[in-house]
C-alpha cells in the first residue's frame, strides 16, 4: 500500500512550502543576473515615497547676513499592489495506479513521486512567469501572462516619459560612430541618476538589434583593426560584449511565440545599483500566513473525493519593482 501523502511526514503546509523552495530553479537570464533583491512584505500592498531631488549651487552671503534656506524636493507616495499568482493541479489515484516509475523497468510510481513531479512542473512555470515580469520591469511596464494586460506601468506611476533612443545601424551608414551613441547613453544615465550610483550599463538586445549592432560599419572597422579574422570568428559575442563602457547581450526569451523583447529593440539599464530593483514579495492568502513576511513560493495540498485524489495548490506573489524608471532606456535600431 502507498504511504498516505496527506498524513505522512513532509506534506504539511510548512514542509511542502520548504520543499518547493529548494527544488532546482530553471531561471532565465534576467533572474540569473541577480538584479532584483527580495523584500518580504506582510501585506499585498505597499507604497513608495518619491521625492523629486532639488540640486542647486549654494550662493555666498555677506558675513553675518542671513543664510539661504535649504529647499527639499516635493514628496509624494505612490501605492502599488502585488499581483496574486496561484496555480493548481490534481493528482488522481487512477493516474498513478499500475504506472511504471520514469526511468525504471519494474518499479511502480508512487503518489509521492507524482506529487513532487507536478510540483516541479508548476514551479518551473511560475519561474518562467516571474522571468517575464522581471524583463517587463526592466522595460518599465509589467504585463500579465496574456502580454496585453498591464499590471503596472512605472513610467505612469512616477509621472515620467520613457526615454527612447534611435540608433542608426544601417550598413550603408559609414559615418555614424556606434561608440558615440553608447557614450550618449551613458551621459543620459549619469544626468538622470538622481543620486543613484551604478557600476556599469547593460543592454539586453533582440537578435535583430544585436546583429545590426555588431555589423555596423564603425564596429566592424574597430574589430578589423584590433583582431585577426580567426579571433573574430572564434568569438560568440552574444553572451556579453563590452563596448565603449556598456555590455551588450542578446536575449531570446520567448513563451508561446511571444518574444520578451520585440524585434529590432534593446533595453538598457544600470548595473551595480543598491536599491533600484527589488522583488516585492507578499504572503500567501492562507489563514496561517496572515501578517507573516512573504516568501517566494508557497505550496499545500488537500484530499479530494473520498481520498481518490490530491489537490495541489502553489502560489507566488511577487512584483518586480523599479524605483528609478527614468534610467530605463529603450533603443530602436534603424536597419
Amino acid at each position: 500500500m502507498y504511504p498516505n501523502p496527506l498524513t505522512g511526514n513532509g506534506y504539511s503546509l510548512t514542509e511542502l512550502t520548504q520543499a518547493i523552495n529548494v527544488l532546482p530553479n530553471m531561471y532565465g537570464r534576467v533572474t540569473q543576473m541577480g538584479l532584483f533583491t527580495t523584500r518580504g512584505l506582510t501585506t499585498p500592498t505597499f507604497t513608495i515615497e518619491y521625492r523629486d531631488g532639488v540640486l542647486a549651487l549654494v550662493p555666498t552671503t555677506p558675513w553675518g547676513g542671513p543664510a539661504p534656506k535649504n529647499q527639499m524636493g516635493k514628496s509624494r507616495t505612490i501605492p502599488f499592489v502585488v499581483p496574486h499568482t496561484p496555480f493548481e493541479d490534481l493528482v488522481k489515484a487512477s493516474e498513478v495506479m499500475g504506472i511504471r516509475a520514469f526511468g525504471t523497468d519494474n518499479v511502480a510510481e508512487s503518489v509521492n513521486s507524482r506529487v513532487n513531479d507536478k510540483l516541479q512542473v508548476m514551479k518551473n512555470k511560475i519561474d518562467q512567469t516571474m522571468e517575464f515580469r522581471r524583463m517587463g520591469a526592466l522595460k518599465g511596464i509589467v504585463y500579465d501572462a496574456d502580454g496585453e494586460t498591464v499590471l503596472v506601468n512605472y513610467f505612469e506611476s512616477f509621472g515620467i516619459q520613457q526615454q527612447v533612443m534611435s540608433w542608426d545601424l544601417r550598413k550603408t551608414n559609414t559615418t555614424t560612430l556606434v561608440r558615440d551613441m553608447v557614450v550618449d547613453l551613458a551621459r543620459y544615465m549619469e544626468d538622470h541618476a538622481q543620486g543613484a550610483t551604478f557600476t556599469g550599463i547593460r543592454v539586453l538586445c533582440s537578435p535583430e538589434f544585436f546583429t545590426a549592432l555588431i555589423s555596423a560599419p564603425s564596429v566592424e572597422r574597430i574589430y578589423a583593426a584590433s583582431l585577426s579574422l580567426a579571433q573574430v570568428a572564434a568569438q560568440d559575442l552574444r553572451r556579453g560584449w563590452q563596448f565603449a563602457g556598456a555590455t551588450f547581450e542578446e536575449y531570446r526569451g520567448v513563451v508561446n511565440g511571444n518574444k520578451f523583447i520585440e524585434p529590432g529593440a534593446a533595453y538598457a539599464f544600470p548595473e551595480g545599483t543598491t536599491d533600484m530593483f527589488s522583488d516585492m514579495v507578499a504572503p500567501a492568502d492562507f489563514l496561517e500566513t496572515v501578517n507573516t513576511v512573504g516568501i517566494p513560493y508557497y505550496a499545500r495540498q488537500a484530499n479530494q473525493d473520498m481520498n481518490r485524489g490530491i489537490d495541489l495548490h502553489v502560489q507566488s506573489n511577487i512584483l518586480p519593482m523599479v524605483t528609478r524608471p527614468g534610467l530605463l532606456v529603450k533603443l530602436v535600431a534603424q536597419v
